[in-house]
């Protein structure tokens, strides 16, 4: 996995989770890698892995049963969902706004590219 220096890496990591969780290559109760089958995956640290379990597991998206492991909860996708339309609204969307007046990007041609 190839990190951006913008963002802390067990942010990256724990989006990386959860597009996966979106996408159901982990699914609703299904058990994820372990710390150490992770860190070696992605090529960081145990601890960085644990602290990205940990601030997913802060927000409801996995759930540790000790001695088994970490598993996604049963309102992962929706809290994920949640929290991506927040940021797509709160951020990217003006963004693009922004940038589509920058260009002189007119709403016809939007909704050309956009299908709609």
């Amino acid at each position: 996995m190839e990190f951006e220096s913008s963002q802390s890496i067990f942010s990256q990591i724990a989006e990386s989770l959860s597009e996966k969780i979106l996408k159901q290559q982990y699914e609703v109760g299904e058990k994820i890698p372990s710390v150490r089958e992770l860190a070696a995956e992605v090529g960081v640290n145990p601890v960085t892995i644990m602290r990205t379990f940990n601030e997913l597991q802060s927000k409801g998206i996995i759930e540790n049963k000790r001695g088994i492991g970490y598993f996604v909860t049963e309102k992962a996708i929706d809290l994920i969902r949640n929290e991506k339309k927040a940021v797509f609204f709160e951020k990217v969307l003006p963004d693009f706004i922004h940038q589509s007046e920058l260009l002189g990007i007119s709403k016809e041609e939007l909704k050309s590219h956009l299908n709609l």
